[in-house]
């Protein structure tokens, strides 16, 4: 009697294990992706055993209700007990497979900071209708964004920085009605911004700096409302400045550094909401507007390394406040304004310009 309570018990326990657990198929296309991943040094994957991959698999989380797999949270950069015993951060070498691509009820990927995970993003990625976080940061992927991305209806975060991908900008990406937060820094992305970005309505940031981003800045941008922070620096964006873009309701940085973008400098921008203004080595001409005032709440203002002439703006003494002010480079003459924000700024904001004079420069 006591050996068939014993055999009953285990298998209520199996029973019970196997509808709470998750189901073989998500645990076999687990351990397919970790097969195409060697990570040598912090042992993350010595905990994805057993049959129940919703237990205690590292950076592994499952839907309460299905059992499914819904995160994938692996990160190089953490401050995890496992990173601080082993006294550094992340390396991982291998590819993403596509077998990631069997965890149809994926919300969030994050797989950042690993350095040595070569190799596409499997195009596959786009047929997951739940996924809303892709976050691939920090690795050598190469080839290029997946040209379908626009399915991902749901998609909230985008970040694939410090890669090596390259190809356009899809146009499809600008179809992510639900996107907040876009970030594909320091790659080798070619091609235009898609002139159909301002169809981005929830977008909060858009950092694209450090590729090879070539072509105007599409008008389109200044219909996104909520866009805080757009970074396009070191690209080679050309043509004139859109003015609307100081018309826009909250952003307050603006980083259109090292390009090629030429015109004078919009009026708009000085009188706008933006506190962090940085046009430096462009080919921007013409007098500085002379527009500020109580209102002007600067933390940076960098115009240096272009061919802006004509005096100093006497209306930069009304300012709020101005950080930092930077003006070299330039073909500015006359004398610098006494009193704040000048004060308090060295010389090396306003060298090598024509006839600049006035302290911290010599006397006129």
């Amino acid at each position: 009697m006591k050996t068939v309570f014993t055999i009953f018990s285990v298998l209520v326990s199996t029973v019970i294990s196997t509808v709470n657990g998750c189901p073989p198929s998500d645990r076999a296309a687990l351990l397919a992706f970790k097969a195409a991943l060697h990570e040598p040094y912090l042992g993350i994957f010595n905990s994805w055993t057993g049959t129940d991959c919703c237990h205690n698999w590292y950076g592994v989380s499952c839907d309460p209700q299905s059992h499914r797999v819904a995160d994938i949270n692996l990160r190089g950069e953490s401050e995890d007990p496992i990173f601080e015993r082993a006294h550094r951060t992340g390396f991982m070498t291998g590819f993403m497979s596509p077998e990631i691509c069997k965890l149809t009820r994926l919300s969030s990927l994050t797989i950042a900071d690993w350095k040595g995970i070569t190799g596409e993003i499997p195009k596959c990625i786009t047929s997951l209708p739940f996924l809303r976080i892709l976050d691939l940061i920090g690795n050598k992927l190469s080839g290029e964004i997946p040209a379908d991305i626009g399915r991902l209806k749901r998609l909230t975060v985008l970040n694939v920085a410090d890669n090596q991908l390259s190809g356009r900008i899809p146009s499809s990406l600008t179809s992510l009605s639900n996107l907040m937060h876009l970030d594909l820094r320091n790659n080798k992305i070619s091609g235009p911004v898609p002139s159909k970005a301002g169809n981005l309505s929830m977008l909060s940031r858009a950092l694209l700096s450090g590729n090879m981003i070539s072509g105007p800045i599409p008008v389109s941008i200044c219909r996104i409302y909520r866009l805080a922070d757009l970074d396009l620096s070191m690209n080679k964006i050309s043509g004139v400045i859109p003015p609307c873009l100081g018309k826009m309701a909250v952003l307050a940085t603006l980083n259109l550094d090292c390009n090629m973008l030429m015109g004078t400098i919009p009026t708009t921008l000085l009188t706008s909401a933006i506190g962090n203004l940085n046009l430096s080595r462009n080919a921007m001409e013409g007098n500085i507007p002379d527009v500020f005032g109580l209102t002007s709440y600067f933390t940076v203002i960098d115009l240096s390394h272009n061919k802006l002439r004509g005096p100093i703006p006497r209306s930069l003494s009304a300012a709020s406040y101005i950080g930092h002010l930077d003006l070299s480079y330039n073909h500015l003459c006359g004398r610098i304004p006494a009193g704040a924000p000048f004060d308090h700024l060295e010389a090396s904001s306003f060298m090598y310009n024509d006839c600049l004079c006035g302290k911290p420069l010599g006397a006129c």
